[in-house]
């Protein structure tokens, strides 16, 4: 079996992962980014997000992209258009603000885009599964 396990989430290289294995890997991937480091001593936390927008010039366009991918996953999961576009939104303030030296930083810091699109996401997800979506969205189909 080609199954490796990274950070808790296990990556199973033959077969396409499930609906419920995807959104735990967005959501890892959403930590990573805006949540994963401690500052000692203290409650603030930060991710690769911060980190990265650092460099200057390229460092907030990387991390934009690594942000879109979450996007594009939302919208693979069948999330409704004007919640991408929320989702989208969020990405673009992080992105321009955080294109401004040190204050964009902080900006990463508080702002928290991608969990802030990850929580967008899976609240539409608990809402399509409560209201009783067609068989093929359920959880329980996959």
């Amino acid at each position: 079996m080609n199954r490796t396990n990274t950070f808790g989430v296990s990556f199973d290289t033959l077969r396409s992962p499930s609906r419920a294995e995807r959104i735990a890997r967005l959501d890892a991937l959403a930590a990573l980014l805006d949540t994963a480091f401690v500052v000692p001593g203290t409650q603030i936390r930060f991710g690769l997000d911060a980190l990265i927008g650092l460099i200057p010039g390229i460092g907030d366009a990387v991390t934009t992209i690594i942000s879109l991918f979450i996007v594009s996953e939302a919208r693979a999961l069948g999330a409704p258009p004007l919640l991408i576009a929320r989702m989208i939104a969020n990405v673009a303030l992080d992105g321009v603000v955080g294109a401004v030296p040190l204050v964009g930083d902080a900006f990463d810091v508080a702002f928290r885009a991608n969990r802030r699109n990850m929580a967008l996401l899976r609240a539409h997800l608990d809402k399509v599964e409560r209201r009783g979506a067609p068989y093929w969205q359920r959880e329980s189909y996959r």
